[in-house]
């Protein structure tokens, strides 16, 4: 039985897993790393080993790779999907290609579905395999989103994806299944799903693998999509051309002249506070993203790409996490953070703005906006409630009539409230704490359940 050992490297924000394998000789490779390669480098420094090779299942949507940043750093061997016509130096690989890693085998395996140059990667102990890192293939109880391409490929891809799942699921039972993709992950995972799987597991208990025929799997997989992040439309193109940091990213001091003036010319200013610090008094025009794990998804999704980022943070808040969910995402624009926050502000004699607060039994009557995820406000809102996901919110296509937003916790809704005001509304409440199952315990009222 092989002794490889193989680290899951967790991003609860992304919903994701990278990879490091120790290779034995004082060498490590790894798998689908983002740009954000601190967990990766910790890890290796532990063991006293050298990042040596990287491999990419795919153009990745939802992160930078930190491929070409190793390969440049490093000296790591960039290992990926020839198909991905990646325009720096790597090791474009085909079906049935071998990587010998000194003494184990990497060997790809063409599986397109997520994408359509999409790789796994086998991993060998001599002739036996061990695992397979299966990237946005098979992941734990599911397979991976195909409408990421180009809409008028979604379907052609699933009916791909379901041709890789059935090749690697003629691998033997007790070889290990390492998805990219997991819990949490907007390519599409179930909820509360493990990150590692075998084969044999997910033959047994994925119902995408147990599905009747081709046409089932198709109709199975498409009807389980929701909606994603704007920025994965752009992700693809930064990674096949690849990126590299000179340096650490950083969040320079910026005066509270410089942040007017930034923001006068198109910066957005995002507050990263907890949502009661917004609430208690912001920068006018701020928006509100909470730092917290899914911070680098909403800041993808509500951030231009083309637009320059001044923070506003707390002091108990650490710059350098903010500046690595930044640019992990492909937000490379930081301008800066506004000097001695909120404070510095306020003492220069600049307005600001609160935000009225309530919980969720104190809601009354007023109308309510429910910005969560379509299958979210299905399981269960209020009576009566409108429903608008938060990245697909558009103030200016709302009345101006007294709105109650709300979410599951308090954040969505906070940065809701924030895209309302800079739409010109004024009479907002936010649903600090709580959502619709703490109304309904409240209230004693029941919800309501469908679209």
């Amino acid at each position: 039985m092989s002794t490889v050992d193989v680290l899951p490297l967790v991003d609860e924000g992304l919903g994701n897993s990278a990879y490091l394998a120790d290779l034995g000789d004082g060498r490590a490779l790894v798998v689908d790393v983002s740009l954000d390669l601190r967990a990766a480098r910790r890890a290796a420094a532990r063991r006293g080993l050298r990042l040596a090779f990287a491999a990419d299942t795919h153009l990745h949507a939802d992160f930078v790779s930190g491929a070409r940043q190793l390969a440049a750093t490093d000296g790591a061997r960039v290992l990926a999907s020839a198909a991905g016509r990646r325009e720096y130096r790597h090791d474009g690989l085909r079906d049935g290609d071998e990587t010998d890693l000194g003494g184990l085998r990497l060997r790809a395996l063409f599986t397109p579905g997520h994408t359509h140059e999409h790789l796994s990667f086998l991993l060998l102990d001599g002739a036996a395999p061990v695992g397979v890192f299966t990237g946005g293939s098979l992941i734990v109880g599911a397979a991976a989103r195909t409408d990421l391409v180009h809409p008028a490929l979604t379907d052609e891809l699933a009916r791909r994806q379901y041709a890789s799942l059935r090749r690697l699921a003629s691998l033997p039972d007790e070889v290990a299944v390492w998805p990219t993709h997991g819990a949490g992950s907007f390519c599409s995972a179930p909820p509360g799903a493990r990150r590692t799987s075998t084969i044999g597991a997910e033959k047994a208990t994925n119902s995408l693998l147990r599905a009747e025929n081709e046409d089932a799997f198709v109709a199975a997989l498409l009807g389980s999509l929701g909606s994603f992040p704007s920025y994965f439309r752009e992700l693809a193109d930064t990674n096949r051309r690849g990126l590299v940091l000179p340096g650490d990213p950083v969040l320079p001091g910026l005066d509270v002249d410089r942040v007017r003036a930034l923001a006068a010319d198109g910066a957005v200013v995002v507050d990263a506070r907890p949502a009661a610090d917004f609430a208690a008094g912001h920068v006018p025009g701020a928006l509100s993203i909470p730092l917290r794990p899914a911070f680098a998804s909403w800041l993808g999704w509500l951030v231009p790409a083309d637009r320059p980022i001044v923070v506003v943070r707390g002091g108990d808040q650490d710059p350098a996490e903010i500046a690595w969910q930044a640019v992990k995402i492909g937000r490379t624009g930081l301008a800066g953070e506004l000097d001695g926050g909120l404070a510095a502000w306020t003492a220069a004699g600049q307005p600001v703005r609160r935000t009225p607060v309530v919980t969720a039994d104190g809601i009354g009557g007023r109308p309510v906006l429910d910005v969560r995820q379509d299958a979210e406000f299905a399981a269960g809102h209020l009576p009566g409630a409108r429903h608008r996901e938060l990245g697909r919110l558009d103030g200016h296509e709302l009345p101006r009539e007294p709105l109650v937003v709300m979410c599951g916790h308090g954040e969505r809704a906070m940065s809701a409230a924030s895209l309302l005001e800079q739409a010109g509304h004024r009479d907002v409440t936010v649903v600090l704490a709580g959502g619709p199952t703490d109304w309904a315990r409240a209230t004693g009222n029941a919800l309501v359940t469908g679209a």
